[in-house]
């Protein structure tokens, strides 16, 4: 970090986790989204350079999520300033892992650090939040909240928003698959149930419930029967022609449970070790290519920092 640019990394982050929709997610370390932001002798905002991605996305800061959160938090804070951004993702858009996520919240963080605005992260993530309801026609924080914290978090209200972070076992993996079928986040909000019958709710509050019980108390068979969803899930596999193989390899590579992550494609995985993560990611990979369809994996533990500064 120099007095005039700054390189950050914002984390990607799976996502609703079973039964947490809008309300739960955690972040990563591999992949995420590297920002560069350098200060311009004028007042513009420009994005001046994106790569590592192969779907074409918007230079206009209006309509990019970096874009229009760096412009949603210096408006709020009054603050007449030129950057110019550099947006690196190391993701593809439409993956499921909190791509859009990640660029908003490493432009937030890169310009709250480099221009020294001293916002907390509890002030950073409505500016974020504006960045992200760009890209999923919603404000929903459940990539955000946990790129921006690290850790594992629990969106508990968002009306005022809530965020608590929830303690995790040490030995939990993560495994994750990204089949490269694109689904856009709108288009898998819009097939699901504007409500649903109190039978479905009981049951999804209970594996909500037993879920961050597990969690705490790192039970690993409360969490593998918790992390079921009853809501988003059964409706999003339908866009992912290959959900039943990818399941069935995790479960045979060992995996306590595995879920859609986001809007999906991609899918994680949990396990209580290391070797048997990277068993599992090589196992999903494996069911997936089967199918002649393209793919990555990943294998990482909880990210408890968040965003960082590279230099």
């Amino acid at each position: 970090m120099s007095s005039n640019s700054i390189r950050v990394f914002a984390p990607a982050s799976v996502s609703n986790v079973g039964p947490g929709f809008d309300i739960m997610g955690f972040a990563v370390k591999f992949p995420g989204d590297e920002i560069i932001i350098r200060k311009r002798n004028d007042r513009k905002l420009r994005i001046t350079k994106i790569t590592g991605v192969k779907t074409k996305l918007p230079m206009n800061i209006s309509q990019n999520t970096a874009g229009v959160a760096i412009k949603a938090m210096l408006k709020e804070l009054q603050v007449n300033v030129g950057l110019d951004i550099e947006i690196h993702k190391k993701m593809e858009v439409g993956s499921g892992i909190g791509s859009s996520a990640a660029s908003a919240v490493g432009a937030v963080f890169a310009a709250n650090k480099l221009l020294s605005l001293k916002q907390s992260k509890n002030q950073l993530l409505n500016f974020a939040l504006a960045g992200e309801s760009i890209a999923s026609g919603a404000i929903h924080a459940d990539n955000v909240a946990p790129a921006l914290f690290g850790g594992f978090i629990l969106i508990r209200s968002y009306n005022p928003i809530d965020i608590i972070r929830i303690p995790t076992p040490k030995n939990l993996y993560c495994s994750i698959v990204f089949p490269q079928i694109q689904i856009k986040t709108i288009e898998a909000r819009r097939i699901l149930p504007a409500e649903v019958n109190l039978k479905t709710a009981c049951n999804q509050a209970g594996n909500a419930a037993g879920l961050i019980a597990g969690l705490i108390t790192s039970d690993f068979n409360l969490i593998a029967r918790s992390l079921v969803d009853h809501i988003a899930e059964p409706r999003r596999a339908k866009l992912i022609p290959i959900y039943d193989q990818i399941r069935n390899s995790a479960f045979e590579a060992g995996a306590i449970n595995c879920n859609v992550t986001g809007s999906g494609p991609s899918m994680f995985a949990f396990s209580d070790s290391q070797i048997k993560a990277i068993k599992i990611a090589q196992s999903m990979e494996a069911s997936v290519k089967q199918t002649n369809t393209k793919c990555v994996s990943y294998v990482s533990k909880i990210n408890h920092i968040g965003p960082k500064v590279l230099d």
